[in-house]
């Protein structure tokens, strides 16, 4: 059983004065078994920080959902 689960986890952020949103992250799927040691790795600006502020509850996920422990 998975301790963490991530499900379709995406990120927009509304644009600035009325520009284009910004997709800051594409949708993730993602599964962490009890005992398991991750990283996340990727160039500058690729949602890694908005990754783990959803995961943390930090930000709201534009869709997707994340689940702790069940």
């Amino acid at each position: 059983m998975s301790k963490l689960v991530i499900e379709g986890v995406s990120r927009t952020f509304a644009g600035v004065r009325g520009g284009q949103p910004v997709q800051a992250l594409q949708p993730v799927d993602l599964a962490v078994a009890a005992n398991d040691f991750i990283t996340i790795l990727g160039p500058s600006g690729c949602g890694k920080s908005t990754l783990l502020r959803v995961v943390a509850g930090l930000e709201a996920p534009s869709a997707g959902r994340v689940l702790l422990d069940g």
